[in-house]
């Protein structure tokens, strides 16, 4: 017999291999009706996992982040099902998160326009609406590398085959329901009959995969906000990769296996550079006198600054950079709290914001102004730094999270701002059903950056990140529709070099820490991408402010 230990520390034995679903059979999630998974000793894994020895053993909801991801993972695989019974051979892939959406793309046949046509998409939405009342099982199961090869391959999954031509374990673990099979990222949910939240939307070329919100799981999907200009980029960027032919994890293998990723290296940086001299071109044309910078955690807005001024001085302009840092109050002129119960420098009003329109107003003017300086040690504000003042060929350069947001610069005519958004969007995924988060590849920059630069573990990252999130979702993408210019610093080459570098930092986690589930998320979506060394990085990328050897001072 084997002892388990449940949530609020009880123990009980039980024989080894019994499912995790058995051991929580009379847990409160499950007479609920909301267990949908388990977290083994940290990890999560789906009902039908079988516990092999000692082991810590508790509940995984939708209110879990790692349920939220496993109802996400599930709804697409019967998304996948659906299409492969409506349209058999049809072209089909999770492309990018859209709100609490995703994104899909459809072609009809490899020759054929994208296009979802309504009528097909009516009939999709049927047969998956039939699969959720018939409560069909999604079952986990192991199958031999060689087997599981010929079996995506019979399927047509040619992209599932590519990511595994880099793989070599001896087995595979698939879900499968009914005739369907999917290769996922993490545990799928036990049967068909929870995935009944859902929405899809028309969005041509291709529809949207709505989904409830994820602070409110177990309910209707919101409404479908658009976003034309994220839409755009990702659209840009997505049709760069179908011309490069490189648009999943395999076929990026492939080409560092051949030897090809030097010259990728160079198109990526140059497609960067490019996009920074269109928009500097943008604001000479303009003549905007301020330039605001925004972004998520981690997004390369630094680096896209610094690179934006080197433009900016070839438009004939010469940009001064002030950092919105400084502008925090006192600690003691009641600077906000976070939930638990510390300042909350994300909060708009940490920044004094009258002194930031005051001193913004004046340098438009004309006027002289004495910028100050936050001392993060004393936590009070100091008058230490030079005096500037705009002339006719200057332009200032703000960056900082609440760019984006009016109320940052209420008191400043329009016309003397442009806003930048910044994010890393990318388009590269693993294959149809398993795309990139976004979100977690900026985590992993600020996981390298954290440990190579700020002493950090991989683990204080870890815990520090739910706190990073809040702040983004309250006080940067509300603002994104306000931008002027959006700029995708995603390098599609960035994981494979990213890889060595944070792979030994997530060891370091371990099964004892409520994070090593999101640790070995991370470790597990790095494995289906070869190393590549980063000697062919430039010295001006973006990717050297997280790995360093940067010609960028930070």
């Amino acid at each position: 017999m084997i002892t388990i230990t449940c949530a609020k520390g009880q123990t009980r034995t039980v024989a080894p291999y019994t499912t995790a679903g058995r051991v929580l059979a009379d847990s409160e999630e499950a007479r609920a009706g909301t267990l949908i998974g388990a977290f083994v000793n940290h990890e999560a894994v789906s009902l039908d996992y079988e516990v092999p020895c000692d082991s810590t053993v508790c509940p995984l909801t939708t209110r879990d982040p790692d349920g939220w991801r496993m109802y996400e993972r599930s709804v697409s695989f019967l998304l996948a099902k659906a299409i492969q019974e409506a349209a058999p051979g049809a072209l089909f892939s999770l492309d990018y998160a859209m709100g609490p959406g995703i994104y899909c793309s459809f072609r009809a046949a490899v020759d054929a326009e994208p296009g979802m046509p309504r009528a097909l998409l009516a009939k999709v939405t049927a047969l998956m609406r039939r699969d959720v009342a018939a409560n069909l099982p999604i079952r986990r199961r192991r199958m031999a590398f060689n087997q599981a090869v010929r079996h995506f391959r019979d399927a047509g999954q040619l992209d599932t085959v590519e990511l595994l031509e880099y793989h070599n374990p001896p087995y595979l673990v698939i879900y499968s329901c009914g005739a369907s099979s999917i290769l996922p990222q993490g545990p799928l949910m036990p049967s068909t009959g929870h995935l009944g939240f859902f929405r899809l939307e028309e969005y041509p070329p291709g529809f949207v995969l709505q989904l409830p919100d994820p602070d409110h799981p177990l309910g209707e999907p919101p409404p479908f906000v658009d976003q034309p200009h994220l839409f755009r980029i990702f659209q840009e960027h997505k049709q760069w990769g179908r011309i490069l032919g490189l648009n999943t994890a395999g076929r990026l293998n492939a080409l560092t296996a051949s030897g090809g990723i030097g010259d990728f290296i160079k198109i990526s940086e140059s497609l960067h550079e490019r996009k920074v001299a269109d928009i500097a071109d943008e604001i000479a044309r303009r003549r905007s006198r301020v330039v605001l910078v925004a972004g998520p955690s981690s997004a390369g807005k630094t680096t896209f600054s610094k690179r934006l001024a080197i433009q900016l001085r070839v438009c004939g302009l010469h940009p001064i950079n002030i950092e919105m840092d400084n502008y925090f109050k006192d600690q003691n002129l009641n600077t906000p709290l976070a939930p638990d119960g510390k300042p909350d420098f994300e909060h708009i009003e940490a920044l004094d914001l009258d002194l930031f329109n005051r001193q913004m107003l004046d340098l438009v003017a004309g006027r002289e102004i004495q910028p100050p300086h936050f001392n993060f040690e004393t936590k009070r504000q100091e008058l230490t730094g030079s005096r500037i003042r705009l002339d006719a060929t200057q332009v200032l350069i703000v960056e900082g999270i609440h760019g984006l947001n009016p109320r940052l610069t209420g008191m400043m005519p329009e016309a003397s701002k442009f806003r930048v958004y910044v994010n890393a969007l990318s388009q590269l995924s693993l294959d149809a059903t398993n795309r990139l988060s976004t979100t977690d590849n900026r985590l992993i920059r600020r996981m390298v950056r954290d440990a190579r630069f700020r002493g950090h573990s991989a683990l204080r990252t870890l815990r520090m990140w739910p706190s990073v999130r809040r702040g983004e979702k309250a006080w940067v993408f509300p603002f994104q529709q306000h931008a002027d210019a959006t700029f995708n610093s995603a390098l599609d080459y960035e994981l494979a070099v990213l890889k060595s570098f944070v792979e030994p930092l997530l060891l370091g986690v371990k099964p004892t820490e409520p994070e090593y589930s999101a640790a070995r998320r991370l470790s597990w979506q790095l494995k289906n991408f070869l190393a590549v060394p980063d000697r062919d990085v430039p010295p001006t990328s973006l990717l050297r402010e997280y790995i360093g050897n940067s010609t960028f001072a930070y």
